[in-house]
């Protein structure tokens, strides 16, 4: 009757140690799952991977925001708009987050920074469902090209084109619309 108990006792914790090991190893499949659906801008899928609300940080701006789940994918139509193209450089789980070196590219990104912006980001979770996406090293951005290409853009827009002004603070597709749009003329406006 010992035996049995112990059989069946080790065979339990066998069981509960390959089953955390692999709950591991989905964070790292759910961070790649994550930054493929951002790379498609399939909403759909990344509703799936997300909590009910999401804390985004960015640590070298000490800026941190929380969106709800309905907030967030509105964001995501916003940058849908931009047609951007998210790359993984590098990932690795640590313990129980996941660190990633990101490149993103997109039309907005182009015209302003002329080169992808290359991020490391640390993503935690809550169970399998992502809670918190922290940029926390801008790796490559050049803030000065960046700044500068903005208000050129800004500038231009308020003395042309101010039906269009406020878009750069309106992150939701229509406001991404005219960020494009503004971007567009802009370009053009020999």
């Amino acid at each position: 009757m010992n035996k049995t108990v112990i059989l069946t006792l080790l065979l339990l914790i066998g069981f509960i140690c390959c089953k955390n090991s692999g709950k591991e190893f989905d964070k790292l499949k759910i961070a790649e799952k994550y930054y493929r659906a951002l790379n498609n801008s399939d909403n759909t899928e990344i509703g799936l991977l997300l909590t009910d609300s999401l804390v985004t940080k960015e640590t070298e701006y000490n800026y941190e925001q929380t969106f709800s789940l309905e907030e967030y994918m509105e964001w995501l139509k916003w940058d849908a708009v931009f047609d951007p193209t998210y790359e993984i450089l590098q990932i690795e789980q640590e313990d129980e987050i996941v660190k990633a070196l990101i490149s993103k590219i997109d039309k907005r990104i182009s015209f302003l920074h002329q080169e992808p912006i290359v991020t490391t980001q640390v993503i935690r979770f809550d169970n399998d469902k992502i809670i918190s996406i922290e940029t926390t090293e801008y790796v490559i951005f050049n803030d000065s090209i960046f700044v500068k290409n903005r208000e050129g853009l800004l500038n231009w827009i308020d003395e042309n084109h101010p039906e269009l002004n406020g878009f750069i603070h309106d992150q939701t597709e229509t406001g991404g619309l005219k960020y494009l749009k503004a971007i567009e003329l802009y370009k053009n406006k020999k």
